[in-house]
């Protein structure tokens, strides 16, 4: 069997950078798009917990901010009895962030 979960979606939050004795790791929910309208004709949202590990969540909290959109590839995990979170094993950053190309 295969846990594996792609999602593309807009950051919705600050990254939060949760720091321990063991690991580093970071927090951020991202709102994704669903691919059908509702009956109001608009399209619904989902906010998915995301967790990040080390080198992919120093580079996403470096580089990404709230609305930026991103690609995540990871697993599944359920914490409690109904709630689930994305431990993201990759990022892919998809926005154009215009101001490190002004930089350079």
């Amino acid at each position: 069997m295969m846990n594996n979960v792609v999602l593309i979606g807009r950051i919705n939050n600050d990254i939060e950078k949760m720091e321990s004795e063991e690991k580093t790791s970071y927090r951020l929910m991202l709102k994704v798009m669903r691919n059908f309208k509702n009956a109001n004709g608009e399209y619904d949202k989902d906010y998915i917990p995301i967790e990040l590990t080390s080198y992919v969540g120093s580079n996403t909290f470096e580089y990404c901010k709230k609305n930026d959109l991103i690609g995540i590839k990871g697993r599944i995990e359920s914490i409690e009895d109904k709630a689930i979170r994305v431990i993201a094993d990759r990022v892919t950053f998809l926005s154009s962030n215009k101001r490190l190309a002004t930089q350079s």
